[in-house]
C-alpha cells in the first residue's frame, strides 16, 4: 500500500511540477502529508524519487524547490569514431530476454523467474547475516571462500557413480554469475579467432560472450535428444575446434534434456578429439519432471567444464556461479577471471552460502517445481486451445521455457511488435541461433508473473498469427 500512495504521490506531483516555474518551491512535508491523506514516511519516499529523476532539489533548512534546468552545449564525440575505428564485435542490442515490462503487460518474454518463485524470506535473512559477518569487511580468496567451494564440490559428488573420482573444493572457481564464467573460459581456453562449437539453437549470452571474445563460433545442429553424436563428430574433425559449449539439462531455449546415453555418447566423442565439453547446468534447481544429471558428475579426466549458477534460483542480485575444472584448464580460468573481475563480492558468496544451507532451500525449491509444473501446463493448455499454430514439438522436463515453432512464413518480428502493441511480451526465436533461423520460432517463459492472465496472453498471440496467414 505505501508503494501504491508513494506512486501516486510522484504522479500528481510531476504534474504539478510540469506546470510550474523552474525554483519554485514545493508545499511542506507536513502540507503535503495533509494533502494526500499519507505517511511522512511515503511522502518523503515520493520526494526523494523526485529528487533522483532530477525534477527537484532540496535545499536544507530552506525547503524544496522545482529544480531549474539548464540547456546544455550539444556534446561533439565525433573524435570516437576515429579513435574506436570499426565495430569488432555486435553490440549487445536491447535482447528481448533482458526487457523490463510494466506491470500491466502480460510477460512472457523474460528468462529469469518471478518474484514469487524466489526464497525471499531465506534471501533477506541471509543478507542481513552476512551483513554483519566478517565477510562484509574483508577480502575474500580469489577462487571463491572455501565454504562455498565446497558446497559447489560436494553437490556435484552426489551426482558422482561409484568408480569415478568426485571433485574437490580446489577445482572450484567461484564466479560473479555465469555470464562471466563464459568470458573467461571463450578467451582463456579457445583464444581469438579459433572455433567453437556451439548447439543450434543455443543461449543467446553464450553467443554474445563469444563474439566479444573474438571466436568463431561453429553451430551444431540440436534436436530434442541433443546433437547427433555423428554430426558433433564430423564438426570436430573438419573445423579442429577443442571445445563444445552445450546445455545438455533443460537447454535454453528448448527445453531439451539429454538422455544419460546421449551424454556418454557425447562425452566419449569429446575425448576422441582431446577436446572440452563446456556443461552449462543453468537450470539446475528447476528440474519439474526430471533431475538434472550432470554429465561432469561422470567425468573425472577433465573433458567436461562444469557451470553451476544460482542466480536464477537464489535471487536475481545475488550473481554468484562456478566452474568446476580439473586440470591446467582450472589455472587458465582462474588467471582469466582474475584479469576480469579480481574477485567475487564477499558478502554475496556468504549470502548465497546461507541460502543453500539452511532447511528451508530445499523445502522451497519442491514448491517451486509444482510451480512451475502447474505454469507449464495452463501455458501448454492455453496453446492448444487458443494458438494451435504454434507447434511444440517438446515439453520440457525442466528449466522455466516452452520453445515454439511457427507456421512457414511467419514475420516472426512483426509478430512481437504486434503483440507489444497488444500488451503481450515475446522473444522472437532468431536470438538463439549462431547462423541463421533454420524456421520461425518463438520463445514463451511460464515462470513469469501473473500465470492467470497466460491464457488470456496466448489469445492474444492466436489471433495475431491467424492474422498472418
Amino acid at each position: 500500500m505505501n508503494n501504491d500512495s508513494s506512486s501516486r504521490i510522484v504522479s500528481q506531483l510531476k504534474e504539478w511540477i510540469s506546470a510550474a516555474a523552474p525554483g519554485a518551491r514545493l508545499p511542506s512535508t507536513r502540507q503535503l502529508v495533509a494533502d494526500y491523506q499519507a505517511s511522512p514516511v511515503t511522502v518523503q519516499k515520493a520526494l526523494r524519487t523526485l529528487t533522483s529523476q532530477g525534477l527537484i532539489e532540496s535545499r536544507p533548512g530552506v525547503g524544496t524547490f522545482v529544480r531549474a534546468f539548464r540547456m546544455a552545449r550539444p556534446a561533439d564525440y565525433a573524435w570516437q569514431t576515429a579513435a574506436l575505428g570499426a565495430l569488432q564485435a555486435p553490440r549487445l542490442t536491447n535482447t528481448a530476454a533482458m526487457r523490463s515490462a510494466s506491470n500491466d503487460v502480460i510477460a512472457f518474454h523474460s528468462g529469469y523467474p518471478a518474484r514469487e518463485l524466489l526464497p525471499e524470506r531465506l534471501v533477506r535473512a541471509a543478507l542481513t547475516r552476512a551483513a554483519r559477518s566478517d565477510a562484509s569487511l574483508s577480502r575474500p580468496p580469489v577462487a571463491g571462500l572455501p565454504e562455498l567451494q565446497s558446497w559447489f564440490a560436494q553437490e556435484l559428488s552426489t551426482s558422482t557413480p561409484v568408480g569415478t573420482s568426485p571433485p574437490q573444493p580446489g577445482d572450484v572457481v567461484v564466479l560473479p554469475g555465469s555470464q562471466s564464467g563464459l568470458s573467461s573460459l571463450f578467451r582463456g581456453l579457445v583464444g581469438h579467432g579459433q572455433p567453437l562449437l556451439v548447439e543450434s539453437p543455443s543461449y543467446w549470452g553464450a553467443l554474445l560472450a563469444a563474439s566479444q571474445a573474438g571466436v568463431r563460433v561453429v553451430p551444431v545442429p540440436s534436436g530434442p535428444d541433443g546433437p547427433v553424436p555423428a554430426q558433433l563428430a564430423r564438426a570436430f574433425k573438419e573445423t579442429g575446434a577443442r571445445m563444445f559449449y552445450a546445455q545438455p539439462n533443460f537447454a535454453n531455449p528448448t527445453g531439451a534434456q539429454w538422455s544419460a546415453q546421449r551424454g556418454e555418447e557425447v562425452l566419449d566423442v569429446v575425448r576422441r578429439y582431446g577436446a572440452f565439453l563446456v556443461e552449462d547446468d543453468w537450470a539446475h534447481d528447476f528440474g519439474i519432471t526430471a533431475p538434472s544429471m550432470p554429465i561432469a558428475a561422470r567425468d573425472d579426466s577433465g573433458h567436461v567444464l562444469y557451470i553451476r549458477s544460482l542466480t536464477k534460483s537464489v535471487s536475481p542480485s545475488i550473481r554468484v556461479a562456478a566452474i568446476i575444472a580439473r586440470g591446467p584448464a582450472r589455472e587458465r580460468i582462474l588467471t582469466a577471471q582474475a584479469a576480469e573481475s579480481m574477485y567475487v563480492s564477499g558478502l554475496l558468496q556468504a549470502a548465497a552460502l546461507d541460502v543453500v544451507t539452511q532447511p528451508g532451500w530445499q523445502t522451497h525449491l519442491r514448491g517451486v517445481r509444482a510451480q512451475l509444473q502447474s505454469r507449464r501446463d495452463l501455458l501448454v493448455t492455453s496453446l492448444h486451445k487458443h494458438a494451435p499454430q504454434a507447434h511444440l514439438a517438446n515439453l520440457p522436463k525442466g528449466g522455466l521455457n516452452l520453445w515454439l515453432r511457427l507456421p512457414d512464413g511467419t514475420d516472426v518480428e512483426r509478430l512481437a511488435r504486434d503483440c507489444e502493441a497488444a500488451g503481450v511480451l515475446i522473444a522472437g526465436g532468431s536470438e538463439w541461433f549462431p547462423a541463421e533461423p533454420e524456421a520461425p520460432y518463438i520463445r514463451l517463459n511460464y515462470a513469469g508473473p501473473n500465470p492467470g492472465a497466460f491464457p488470456e496472453g496466448v489469445q492474444i498471440i492466436g489471433e495475431l498469427l491467424g492474422r498472418q496467414e
